[in-house]
């Protein structure tokens, strides 16, 4: 289903968990240390002054980089914490990935909402990992030189004979 923003309360209605949705339009994008500061904004009574009516918005929980932008996971304290207010003040979709407690869960029902999950890129990739092995520095853990086989990663040139993407 292609979803447009703002996004009617009737289109969330039909939502249901496992449904592919599209969302094409502005949305906002806030993590850790913005999604609280929004919060607290709505709570005093100045939401508005943002410049954009709330009500019937996506929250995406990332942050936005030249590197590009990913989830984050919607369980950290601060982001899960927002979900409720957010919902409450007229969002309608959170974006992010990572199990939600019950509770939020409930919330979401409460205030005509949903959660869905951008798949990380870093499963995406995994699930195209058939081998790996350590070639050094393994008090490194994770952050050790590896070697891995790959099937299929996708990939996109950002950079080649001079020019980039980012600059496009």
């Amino acid at each position: 289903m292609e979803i447009f923003t703002p996004i009617p309360e009737n289109i969330v209605e039909k939502l249901q968990v496992g449904d592919i949705i599209i969302i094409s339009g502005y949305i906002i994008c806030g993590r850790d240390a913005a999604l609280p500061r929004l919060v607290k904004m709505i709570e005093e009574g100045n939401g508005n002054s943002l410049g954009i009516d709330l009500s019937g918005q996506v929250v995406f929980h990332t942050a936005v980089s030249p590197a590009g932008i990913g989830p984050t996971s919607s369980n950290k304290l601060e982001i899960e914490n927002s979900i409720e207010p957010l919902s409450k003040a007229g969002i309608r979709i959170h974006l992010g990935k990572g199990k939600l407690h019950s509770e939020t869960v409930e919330a979401l029902k409460r205030y005509n909402s949903v959660y869905a999950i951008i798949p990380p890129v870093t499963a995406l990739l995994k699930s195209k990992t058939s081998e790996e092995k350590v070639l050094a520095f393994p008090e490194l853990g994770m952050e050790a030189l590896h070697i891995v086989k790959v099937d299929q990663y996708p990939a996109i040139i950002g950079a080649a004979q001079g020019r980039s993407i980012y600059d496009e």
